[in-house]
């Protein structure tokens, strides 16, 4: 009995050294991140059979346990690669915002001062000094396109290096993951319950910190070894064999890097715009919000070009030439090849470039075109809508999007694809290539006047001019519109030599016209508009064009003003400052969106932390009260050791 009494008090004893162990180690990691709250799990001793009766034997510890809350720490799981990929979105596009802000205004501010320097231009069409200023602010401006176009490269740069390192580090968890299921694994006693507590908050706590970078889901086996995936479902550590993330370059674009999972004998690519986390949201803003934008700049800055090019090609400079591009021409061989990249996996050796045809119509959308062993398929990757080019060999395919698809060489294979972003490389490009004042095209070449004795209000307005110095070498020309009989329209042209041609029908309300006419080159083109009839003694309508070149003529430095306001981008219904508002503004609110997002998301982890807090968190409170129960319960232990010495001591002098 006195025995049976001595087990039981160092049963109690020892049961309440480990619970006080237990509390003790709770207190001492109340700060400890990743730390999950222990308790001791404590079970009373069978008894022992006394005749009819059992007699209870003590207790005894039977595991120290983790409060962990399984679906808890997966729900703040989720929150932290959601909080992470909103921070990581949020971050990136408030410092496009920040540079939007500024170089945006600063191009706005370019833009307006070049115009008004032509403006001065107009009004002084012969003054050298204004003449030069033009071509500064034209220097300006370009510049300004040039280094936003820095400043996206360096973003871009800066993305491809966090991606970098963030790859690196899910490397390092992956390994220490592996190592710590390893390490369960050859501690693990099948013929015992308890469970390396303080390792599995470890790995835990890995987890935890992988779910900020990704997307992660876990499944654990029987012996305690975890099986972890990110994104959706790419496995990262099988058991104890860890695999790794590496980063290459892009293909067809070096610059857009990939990741690639690498094995212990092979290696596949990993999508990263699905990993979710914080490198889940660099693959979004890289891939998404920079391409898009550095595509409506690239395209803003190809429509100033061609459109100031355009203006300066219709008239005449001092010299009496043509006007020159004042900017470099959007179509240059470098332009036109760095708009087509191709992979290294194609098999053929086709080589390609793109050519833009309209500027108002081009979209900012990339395009693939792929050759499916017959023709040419061409998707818009933002639509995923196809268009049939149709087979190789014609050289040009023309599109509906503004440009065309050429082949400069070689042929394809079977499967080969070619990327296209129509607006590349043109505000990286952009230069002023006019160096002389004198050689802006202030001058209209030629000029149409109607006759005084024409009575109705049909009209004839030039619309395009091909070559201004053979248009001038033309003059005079002579346009008679007839009407005979009534509601039949025709028209003559008499040449400068007096030859007038066979009457050509005209059908109102408008018709444009090349001259010359053929077999001769078309130098400019003009457009009958309107019903230009006349009557006896005054039939027909006649029209004069004439040489219009001279010093003090600004008629086409007045229309190269106008083009300011005249819509060009965006199928012509925006004008440039238009154009340029609308994408910082874009990038202002997917800013201000992206701000609320991660605030939503922070406050939804803070719900998940705590939530998981309750239960795996430890409370001082609470440790602090069972330090006090288990203190008494170990005092109270010892005292019945103690009555058992007492009574086995009675027992020893009642025999002596």
């Amino acid at each position: 009995m006195t025995v049976s009494l001595y087990q039981t008090g160092v049963s109690g004893l020892l049961a309440a050294q480990q619970q006080l162990a237990t509390t003790g180690h709770n207190i001492s990691n109340v700060n400890t991140d990743g730390y999950t709250r222990q308790r001791a799990e404590q079970n009373a001793s069978p008894g022992l059979s006394t005749g009819s009766n059992y007699l209870g034997s003590g207790t005894y510890v039977q595991d120290i346990t983790r409060l962990y809350d399984q679906f808890s720490y997966k729900e703040q799981l989720l929150n932290q690669s959601n909080l992470g990929e909103a921070n990581a979105l949020n971050g990136s596009l408030n410092q496009l915002n920040d540079i939007m802000s500024f170089s945006g205004q600063a191009i706005m501010n370019s833009v307006g001062q070049f115009y008004q320097t032509v403006n001065g231009v107009a009004d002084n069409p012969s003054d050298a000094g204004l003449r030069s200023i033009v071509l500064n602010q034209a220097e300006a401006l370009a510049s300004d396109f040039r280094s936003l176009n820095q400043n996206f490269d360096e973003i871009e740069k800066s993305i491809n290096g966090e991606i970098e390192q963030v790859a690196r580090k899910i490397s390092e968890i992956s390994i220490e993951l592996a190592k710590i299921n390893e390490t369960i694994l050859q501690a693990k006693d099948l013929t015992q319950a308890g469970q390396p507590n303080d390792l599995l908050d470890k790995r835990d706590q890995l987890v935890t910190e992988l779910g900020q970078y990704t997307k992660v889901n876990t499944i654990e086996d029987t012996n305690g070894v975890m099986t972890v995936m990110i994104g959706n479902g790419t496995t990262l550590v099988a058991g104890i064999t860890p695999l790794t993330v590496s980063v290459e370059a892009g293909d067809p674009d070096p610059l857009k890097t990939q990741l690639r999972l690498v094995g212990p004998n092979s290696t596949v690519a990993i999508n990263g715009a699905t990993l979710g986390g914080s490198l889940g949201g660099g693959f979004e803003f890289r891939d998404e919000h920079l391409t898009e934008l550095r595509s409506e700049i690239n395209r803003l800055a190809m429509a100033i070009s061609a459109t100031l090019n355009g203006s300066q090609a219709d008239g005449l400079d001092l010299n009496g030439q043509q006007g020159a591009n004042i900017f470099t021409d959007i179509n240059t061989t470098q332009l036109q090849q760095g708009r087509v990249l191709t992979p290294s996996s194609n098999a053929g050796d086709l080589e390609a470039q793109v050519n833009i045809t309209d500027v108002s119509v081009l979209p900012t959308d990339e395009f693939t075109v792929r050759y499916d062993g017959t023709d040419y398929i061409m998707t818009n990757m933002t639509t995923n809508a196809s268009t049939n080019l149709g087979a190789p060999g014609s050289g040009t395919y023309a599109t509906a999007f503004g440009f065309e698809f050429i082949e400069t060489s070689g042929a394809p294979s079977n499967d080969d694809s070619f990327v296209i972003r129509p607006t590349e490389n043109s505000a990286a490009l952009m230069e002023v290539t006019l160096t002389d004042g004198a050689a802006i095209a202030a001058s209209s070449a030629v000029e149409i006047t109607p006759s005084d004795n024409n009575i109705s209000a049909g009209q004839i307005a030039i619309v395009d001019m091909f070559d201004p110095v053979n248009a001038q070498a033309a003059m005079p020309i002579r346009i008679d519109v007839l009407e005979d009989p009534i509601g039949t329209f025709n028209y003559t042209i008499t040449d400068n030599l007096g030859a007038t041609s066979a009457p050509i029908a005209y059908t109102p309300p408008s018709q444009k016209i090349d001259l010359l006419p053929l077999p001769s080159t078309a130098s400019f083109q003009i457009e009958i508009s309107g019903t230009p009839s006349g009557s006896a003694p005054n039939a027909p309508e006649q029209f004069f064009i004439g040489d219009a070149f001279g010093l003090g003529n600004n008629s086409n430095i007045v229309a190269m003003a106008k083009t300011q306001e005249q819509g060009v981008t965006n199928g012509g219904k925006e004008t440039f400052s238009q154009s340029l508002a609308i994408s910082t503004s874009v990038v202002g609110s997917k800013s201000s969106s992206a701000k609320l997002v991660s605030e939503t998301a922070e406050a939804l982890f803070t719900q998940a932390f705590n939530r998981n807090q309750e239960a795996s968190g430890v409370n001082l409170d609470e440790e602090a009260a069972n330090l006090l129960r288990f203190q008494q319960a170990y005092q109270a232990a010892s005292q019945i050791i103690s009555v058992a010495n007492t009574l086995f001591d009675t027992i020893l002098s009642a025999v002596r």
